[in-house]
């Protein structure tokens, strides 16, 4: 069956100004979080903390697969195994199947009082492509050929200013680019903010665009990842890169749950300036209705209602389904600081308030002229924007010395632990 990746993907590439938005459900939380990635359990209480089990976590993305508004699921090799190469769940389905291809050290944040996202991310990979594409260590010919299993992952790497540390990831993605070259596996490229810089660096959004396009100068096009998943730093970053490359087409991370608002300004704001895809993990998967929230994305991906209507129309279809929000919709009509990395801890950076907006708080509360709610299977007829915005992420380090933005770095640092 023909998958709407593929399809819009081309589209996109052809034609840059067409509406196309690719939304992927990132399912791949138990390469990091050990016995929490699930979430929260409908049965927990204040004063405990009671998870999901496995199989309830996948028995969830068997209902996103059935309502099919995502294009990509994002899995570990092991829930891919299940799904995917036993239960044949995609072979039917306009979705792709994804497996998360290398699990660096700045993911592994299971385990009580964890510090390895508190140092420099080094590489390393538990899944084999082979296990992805077959699920056994040597695939066939006609085993490879067949494609019943996953030929798509994403390939994480964290750049932090250290020459070794840095050496060491390039090296390690360099084989794994040939690797999979040679399989016939295709990986989309996901670049964290530094989450442990060793040296000062002013301008992060800058440094990881800088790092992005270095990288992949010299890759070409059968080595190349199909999109890029970076943090949302804002209008001119994503412009910017962007402008860069038309060959590159730039995706968004979710980054941590946050309010309704959160999720879908930060969607809405991405794709107006120029990101075509958006991978969202905890975000969906800490929603009081996951099938619920991942209707409303898809319906601002495709421009069909702004962003405030949507969490307003989200918290109504909440009552209709009898669930109790976890926010007032006052309160999930604001915008909060969120991480853009895994380790929410100790995040180098943290946009607040509508990701390093100046918008005051009446401003994030804007409507859309229309006061009515429409239904979200209708284009928005009203142009105005819901929210304006500037980006500000930083003083200007013209004006300061070497020190002072050694100094800027490290407070920042301390505020996001």
């Amino acid at each position: 069956m023909e998958k709407s990746l593929d399809r819009k993907l081309a589209r996109i590439l052809k034609d840059r100004s067409c509406d196309d938005f690719i939304l992927a459900d990132a399912k791949d939380a138990d390469m990091a979080y050990g016995l929490s990635a699930p979430g929260l359990s409908p049965e927990n209480h204040s004063s405990e903390a009671k998870f999901k089990t496995l199989d309830e976590y996948r028995a969830q993305i068997r209902e996103v697969i059935a309502q099919g508004l995502v294009d990509i699921v994002l899995m570990s090799a092991s829930t891919n195994e299940v799904l995917t190469l036993r239960e044949g769940l995609f072979a039917n389905s306009h979705i792709t199947p994804a497996i998360r291809a290398n699990d660096a050290t700045d993911v592994w944040l299971a385990g009580a009082g964890a510090t390895y996202g508190d140092v420099p991310s080094r590489p390393f990979r538990t899944a084999t492509l082979d296990h992805a594409l077959c699920g056994k260590a040597e695939c066939s010919k006609e085993e490879l050929a067949a494609k019943r299993g996953a030929d798509l992952g994403l390939y994480s790497i964290t750049f932090n200013n250290d020459l070794e540390r840095d050496y060491e990831a390039l090296e390690a993605y360099k084989a794994f680019r040939i690797e999979a070259e040679k399989k016939g596996f295709r990986h989309f490229l996901e670049v964290f903010a530094p989450n442990a810089p060793v040296n000062p660096i002013p301008d992060i959004p800058k440094f990881v665009s800088d790092h992005i396009v270095r990288a992949l100068a010299g890759v070409t096009s059968a080595g190349r990842p199909i999109f890029l998943k970076i943090p949302y730093f804002g209008p001119k970053a994503m412009e910017d890169l962007v402008r860069y490359d038309s060959t590159l087409v730039v995706g968004i991370l979710g980054g941590s749950a946050g309010t309704t608002l959160d999720a879908f300004q930060m969607l809405y704001d991405a794709k107006k300036y120029g990101a075509r895809v958006a991978l969202y993990g905890r975000k969906i998967n800490n929603a009081e209705h996951q099938l619920t929230f991942i209707t409303y994305l898809r319906a601002i991906a495709d421009g069909k209602i702004w962003p405030v209507e949507a969490v307003k129309a989200y918290h109504g279809d909440l009552q209709k389904l009898k669930i109790t929000p976890k926010r007032s919709l006052e309160d999930d009509l604001k915008t909060t600081a969120t991480s853009l990395s895994y380790n929410e801890k100790k995040d180098s950076v943290s946009m607040t308030g509508a990701y390093a907006s100046n918008a005051t708080k009446s401003e994030t509360k804007v409507e859309p002229k229309t006061k009515q709610r429409r239904s979200f299977f209708d284009k928005p007829e009203d142009k105005t924007e819901p929210q304006k915005q500037k980006a500000s992420f930083a003083p200007d380090f013209s004006k300061m010395t070497q020190e002072e933005k050694f100094k800027w770095n490290l407070e920042r640092i301390r505020r996001s632990m």
